[in-house]
């Protein structure tokens, strides 16, 4: 089995050109201690109980086997000496010291020298100096190394969530529009089934730069509860720069809750217990994390202490989707299994907060980047929402969206509005089409449709930079990453004409992915594909 689950764009600029290799000093070793002690300490709690178990079986079993034994054991014990003798004479070790005295004498005579005959003639290199057969040449491959991880001002990191074989890792990409080329920079290592990705240009769980200094980071959230927060200009990391959850507080806090914790999953104010199924970075106030769970909740993480700052109840199922205003920096807006969407402020968490409904079980929810009076649901029975803010309904059932598309048979499960291209909507379905979209103050038209062979659609994001805005990643069930070059179409093209810079010649268009994963015909147990869906003219789409 191999699927993308989640995908991430991380902005031009802010990766660092050479990143650094990880290091495991003193330093940390304290802090992976610090972090680490709450799951050593439930493990070994666990073993005691599994070694006091087996104790007590083998005792049990001993008591009923005590009568009319202790024949039978004086018997093994004198069959297991005689074998252990008949074992050691096949070694001789009663005359083992008259060989080394046989030896020694050789040696004296000056037959023992062997291969430390010709001594004298080894050529010997004072301290300073290299000997020219055996030193490294290591600086050059240094510099190799270092080359290789170069990432330039014009490329762009891609981050994907990633299971293969039942093995969870973050992969981190490397798309090089001027050439095409997509590769796998290194990965981070996960400890369940990731769900959802988040970068963060703030430093977290770094003692050693300033709080507010520009950085780049990852949050990942997992099956597991806790969201684990990494430095992506680290490379080889093995383990997270910090925990945000149950598994990332001390020691004395972590030994009050640990039995809690194993009695029950009961939601609370401090951690999830649950799936973290959505994050939110909030760009303005860079040092808060939002993330949505299973457990029903929302949470408020302060990144400077890694603690949860406060805890909302708004929904009465998970919550899967979250989006902060692009204007209103505290209000943020959140979708639910209970077919609901709420836009709450965070700074009044008691207060009622607009509710509005849809008719099946929310996938995502977006604000529209280009009017921020606006916002997006897409849902389970395939359907997108349009919605004005300024309109709150009486009650969720009688919410009036601005116009509903019926965008995909199935369920919408990717879903992306276009930073910096105004109107460009894409959706991805499990029935594993993407399609293209132009709202219009009429309302939306497609564009085109794609099966892009990857499997069914879990993500489809747009690149952030202005260089780069046509650029859409799609993953899915395939597990395979490709970029789209979507201002390479023809009806992309004609739709956003004003958008477009205008080529000459014949155009082609343009899928990018990894190399390696091109020829690879997936045999990871995903469901195979109907055919290649020549409709459309999808055959004659080349790779530059």
């Amino acid at each position: 089995m191999s699927m993308i689950t989640a995908t991430a764009w991380v902005p031009r600029g802010f990766a660092a050109p050479f990143p650094t290799k990880y290091t495991f000093d003193e330093e940390e070793f304290q802090r992976i201690a610090e972090l680490a002690k709450l799951q050593l300490d439930d493990a070994n709690e666990d073993l005691e109980e599994a070694q006091n178990g087996t104790s007590a079986k083998l005792s049990k079993d001993t008591g009923d086997d005590e009568d009319g034994s202790d024949e039978e054991s004086a018997t093994k014990n004198i069959n297991s000496k005689g074998d252990e003798d008949d074992d050691l004479k096949e070694y001789d070790l009663e005359h083992y010291d008259d060989d080394v005295a046989m030896d020694e004498e050789k040696e004296g005579e000056g037959m023992g020298m062997g291969m430390f005959g010709n001594v004298k003639s080894l050529a010997y290199h004072q301290p300073g100096e290299e000997d020219p057969y055996i030193t490294m040449q290591g600086n050059e491959e240094d510099d190799e190394d270092r080359e290789e991880l170069q990432i330039l001002a014009t490329d762009n990191m891609l981050l994907a969530a990633k299971v293969e074989d039942e093995v969870a890792h973050l992969e981190v990409y490397v798309y090089e529009d001027e050439a095409d080329n997509l590769y796998v920079h290194h990965d981070l290592m996960l400890p369940a089934i990731p769900l959802c990705v988040e970068w963060l240009d703030l430093p977290v769980g770094k003692s050693n730069v300033e709080k507010d200094s520009r950085a780049n980071f990852v949050a990942v959230g997992t099956f597991d509860p806790d969201i684990e927060v990494w430095d992506l200009d680290t490379i080889d990391c093995m383990y997270p720069n910090a925990i945000l959850g149950q598994g990332g507080e001390g020691a004395e806090d972590g030994k009050k809750k640990k039995k809690k914790r194993k009695k029950s999953k009961k939601a609370n104010e401090e951690y999830h217990v649950d799936a973290v199924l959505s994050l939110a970075a909030n760009r303005q106030h860079r040092n808060l994390l939002a993330s949505s769970s299973a457990d029903k909740t929302v949470k408020l993480w302060d990144l400077n202490t890694t603690k949860c700052a406060k805890s909302y109840t708004h929904h009465t199922d998970k919550v899967c989707s979250l989006a902060w205003h692009p204007k209103e920096s505290t209000v943020l807006l959140s979708g639910s299994y209970d077919r609901t969407v709420v836009a709450a402020d965070m700074r009044a968490p008691d207060a009622k907060a607009p509710r509005w409904g849809v008719e099946s079980d929310v996938e995502t929810v977006r604000w529209d980047p280009h009017d921020p009076n606006y916002f997006y649901i897409s849902t389970e029975n395939g359907i997108i929402h349009y919605h004005d803010v300024r309109n709150v309904p009486s009650n969720p059932a009688g919410s009036k969206p601005v116009w509903i598309l019926q965008a995909h048979d199935e369920s919408v499960s990717a879903f992306d509005i276009n930073p910096t291209i105004p109107g460009f909507m894409a959706t991805g379905s499990t029935d594993k089409q993407v399609k293209l979209w132009n709202i219009q103050p009429t309302g939306p038209t497609m564009v085109v449709a794609r099966n892009l062979d990857i499997g069914k659609i879990f993500s489809t994001t747009f690149a952030p930079d202005e260089e780069v805005g046509f650029r859409l990643a799609v993953a899915g069930s395939k597990g395979v990453l490709q970029v789209w070059d979507t201002s390479t179409n023809p009806a992309v093209r004609r739709a956003f004409s004003d958008r477009v810079a205008p080529i000459e010649g014949e155009i082609k268009e343009k899928l990018v992915r990894v190399q390696d994963d091109s020829s690879d015909e997936s045999d990871d147990g995903a469901e195979p594909e109907g055919g290649n869906d020549k409709e459309g003219g999808w055959e004659s789409m080349e790779e530059d």
